[in-house]
């Protein structure tokens, strides 16, 4: 169990479909430079919640996970801004990610950066960051834990907190 202070927030996900409403919250609050951090085994909901941050932050086109191709860009309609969803699962040297151009994108004002498997490149992240933690309690359940470094990312999880329980 996990110490929650003001910079953290434990929420449990009942259902996948429960899951994706969450991410759509958050995603609602997501602008230029920000970059959210998944950690989580395989099956830990990492792409169901990603979706839901797609949804909310309004990208024209679904998430889908970047497995295979590594990065897929997304846009939406209201502005310029793209939505960068980053698997790092593949790439295992830092040449590889500094090949693919991820620290021009992750953290740029143009861009919001969503990024899966990030502990397997630390380099890459900024201290500025939210990071999610999902972890599967069993069949049904997951627990996600948020947890905020930097000013802005605290004042997303203050406002997202604040969305979810009221406090």
């Amino acid at each position: 169990m996990p110490i929650l202070t003001k910079d953290t927030l434990e929420f449990i996900s009942r259902s996948p479909d429960q899951t994706l409403r969450v991410g759509a919250r958050l995603g609602r609050y997501l602008g230029g430079g920000d970059i959210m951090a998944l950690e989580g085994d395989l099956g830990s909901g990492k792409t169901v919640f990603a979706q839901g941050v797609g949804m909310g932050w309004g990208s024209t086109t679904r998430l889908v996970s970047p497995t295979y191709v590594l990065m897929r860009r997304h846009r939406r309609h209201q502005d310029a801004l793209e939505l960068y969803h980053i698997d790092l699962y593949r790439l295992t040297t830092a040449a590889e990610v500094e090949m693919l151009g991820l620290d021009e994108i992750v953290g740029s004002p143009g861009a919001v950066s969503l990024v899966e498997w990030p502990e397997r490149h630390m380099g890459l992240l900024s201290d500025d960051r939210l990071w999610i933690h999902l972890r599967i309690l069993d069949e049904y359940r997951r627990s996600l834990v948020f947890q905020a470094q930097g000013e802005r990312h605290q004042m997303i999880l203050n406002s997202f907190r604040q969305e979810l329980t009221g406090q």
